[in-house]
């Protein structure tokens, strides 16, 4: 029970979390809502990896089973956004900017899979 629990209350903070970015980004930095969607995910893909190399078989950092849950499935899992991602460049596409769209979708998941290549990489060296 307490995996779930912990799962939960990390869903609830990533989101949270999420939620004042966009409050950030938006709204007191003025910009793109597209900007708070790359953000998170950006920042996710590498708290993900990170976390996940670090605490893994061979990672330095001993974590149970509920805390590598609350971080991993809950924390980042409520945090990054791939649906939202799916209808920022969906509404692009509605709106006829194609290349926006496509601009948007592979400089997102490009940044995203080198944030998680940075995260492991770090902890990789941690590790050691």
């Amino acid at each position: 029970m307490t995996v779930y629990w912990a799962v939960g209350l990390g869903a609830a903070i990533g989101s949270l979390l999420r939620f004042l970015s966009g409050v950030l980004i938006v709204s007191m930095l003025g910009l793109s809502a597209l900007l708070t969607t790359a953000f998170v995910n950006v920042v996710g893909s590498f708290v993900i990896m990170f976390f996940a190399t670090l605490t893994g078989p061979d990672g330095r950092l001993l974590v149970s089973a509920a805390g590598r849950q609350f971080v991993m499935a809950g924390l980042c899992g409520g945090f990054t956004t791939f649906s939202a991602m799916s209808l920022d460049a969906f509404i692009l596409l509605l709106e006829g900017d194609l290349a926006l769209a496509a601009i948007y979708l592979v400089t997102v998941v490009g940044l995203s899979l080198a944030a998680a290549w940075v995260g492991y990489a770090l902890a990789a060296r941690i590790n050691r």
